[in-house]
């Protein structure tokens, strides 16, 4: 059973569902378009808490009920009460542990947009191919989704692969299922070019950060220097026509970002400027989280690019998350964007991680409390 405290907080979050509900009808919220939809986001964000409360509450009157039938004089009833609570009783330990990870600190950049490169790795030719499919399947992924993609700059390798490519994903809570996809994706196949028959080995680096706004991270004018060239590769008439293509150098980190997607230098600049703040918020992340989760992360692992995450086996049609012990097969499902068992795996696994890491620190507090 829940504690009362637990309780009483989700209870809480449910009034506040009410109220937001509430808020949706009143035609002073709903005549202001911000408003609207602040207060829709708001509730987007606590449905699912809500509607999982309901489903515990619903499940624990069923077995309520047919505990009460057990008394019953009719053999058949009994014995149908007997079926069903063999059915709803261990129903209610996960339904518990699902209402308790609703309850842990949200990552504040859930629902933000991301800025995501893939980079081929190990592996020569073969992993400019991966990459490309690995892109590829992303874009699958996020248009399954009903996110929108942009392509904001790429750098072609041989035979149709990728040396890397960086692309926007927008939409609701990017982030919080993406941010798993950090770390060093390694492919294992005979590649194309090989006449032996061989196996072999390759790696991708997929990076996903956070878009930053003004507010999340201020940039100094005189810290960055601004080239232009002229863009290459396919696109409109003012490829290797006009110096529309920005390149940006943020001097005190040595970062260097670029952009030739746009006919206008001055979008391919605003783009550039997007994708500099994502990676200076990282960096500033990634120094908050190494002070704060140093001992977390040597348990559960941190996801960044240094960490092989993930091994796409195409001989035995295999997929294997190294960080949750996740395998899956279908290889071909999985590039063509149907990752969504994964990303839900990975969800759970760091949920029921965070939820160990709570229970340690309450049980902590308890203990000097007695003390």
């Amino acid at each position: 059973m829940l504690s009362p405290d637990v309780l009483k907080k989700l209870e809480a979050i449910e009034r506040r569902f009410e109220e937001l509900t509430a808020q949706l009808s009143d035609p002073a919220v709903a005549s202001s378009g911000e408003r609207f939809r602040k207060v829709s986001k708001e509730r987007a964000s606590i449905e699912a808490t809500v509607n999982a409360l309901r489903a515990y509450r619903k499940l624990l009157k069923d077995v309520e009920d047919n505990e009460a039938l057990l008394a019953e004089k009719d053999p058949e009833l009994r014995e149908m009460a007997k079926e069903e609570l063999a059915q709803l009783r261990p129903q209610l330990d996960p339904a518990e542990e699902q209402l308790k990870t609703y309850l842990l600190p949200k990552d504040p950049n859930d629902e933000k947009d991301v800025i995501l490169e893939i980079r081929a790795g190990a592996g020569g030719d073969e992993a400019g191919l991966f990459a490309a499919e690995l892109l590829r399947a992303y874009l699958r992924y996020a248009e399954r989704r009903g996110w929108r993609t942009e392509v904001m700059d790429t750098s072609a390798g041989a035979l149709g692969g990728l040396k890397e490519a960086t692309v926007t994903v927008s939409g609701d809570a990017v982030y919080s299922s993406l941010k798993y996809e950090s770390g060093v994706h390694r492919v294992q196949r005979v590649p194309a070019t090989e006449a032996q028959g061989r196996i072999h080995t390759s790696t991708v680096t997929v990076a996903v950060m956070p878009e930053a706004e003004d507010i999340d991270v201020q940039v100094n004018a005189a810290d960055i220097e601004m080239d232009v060239f002229r863009s290459t590769g396919s696109g409109g008439q003012s490829v290797n026509t006009t110096d529309s293509a920005v390149r940006l150098t943020h001097k005190p980190t040595g970062i260097v970002v670029k952009c030739q997607q746009e006919k206008s230098q001055l979008k391919n600049r605003n783009m550039a400027m997007k994708m500099l703040r994502a990676k200076l918020y990282e960096i500033e992340q990634e120094k908050q989280r190494s002070a704060r989760d140093a001992a977390r992360k040597s348990q559960v692992g941190t996801g960044d690019r240094s960490e092989k995450i993930r091994t796409y086996n195409f001989p035995q049609d295999r997929l294997t998350d190294h960080r949750i012990n996740y395998t899956r097969h279908n290889l071909p499902a999985v590039m063509d964007g149907d990752v969504q068992d994964v990303i839900d795996a990975c969800r759970t696994f760091y949920a029921a991680a965070a939820l160990r890491e709570a229970a340690r620190g309450d049980a902590s507090v308890v203990a000097e409390k007695r003390a």
